[in-house]
């Protein structure tokens, strides 16, 4: 799947995982894990990429998690937005709205 090719390999982040099964009859679904260092929370942050193509199009789901600063408060000063939008943007000569 080209979609999940792009997204490994131009990620601007520490790959953790990669997973990619082909079930057959030309669909396949793949599942990416990155980490990275935020200075301006002090903390590393995750984003989980999840890319199939069982309904007969490619479908994208992106999620950051762990951009919080601090024990009690959750705020991430835009930290998982940023993360997230990196998959937009790697993608958007691709999206179809």
């Amino acid at each position: 799947m080209q979609a999940f090719d792009l997204v490994r390999d131009r990620q601007d982040a520490d790959l953790v995982h990669e997973e990619y099964n082909e079930l057959g009859e030309g669909r396949a679904i793949g599942t990416l894990i990155f980490e990275k260092y935020y200075f301006r929370t002090k903390n590393r942050a995750a984003l989980i990429v999840i890319i199939d193509n069982l309904k007969g199009v490619t479908n994208v789901r992106a999620i950051a998690t762990g951009s919080s600063e601090g024990l009690f408060f959750n705020i991430d000063w835009g930290v998982a937005d940023n993360f997230v939008s990196s998959v937009e943007r790697i993608l958007e000569d691709y999206m179809i709205e």
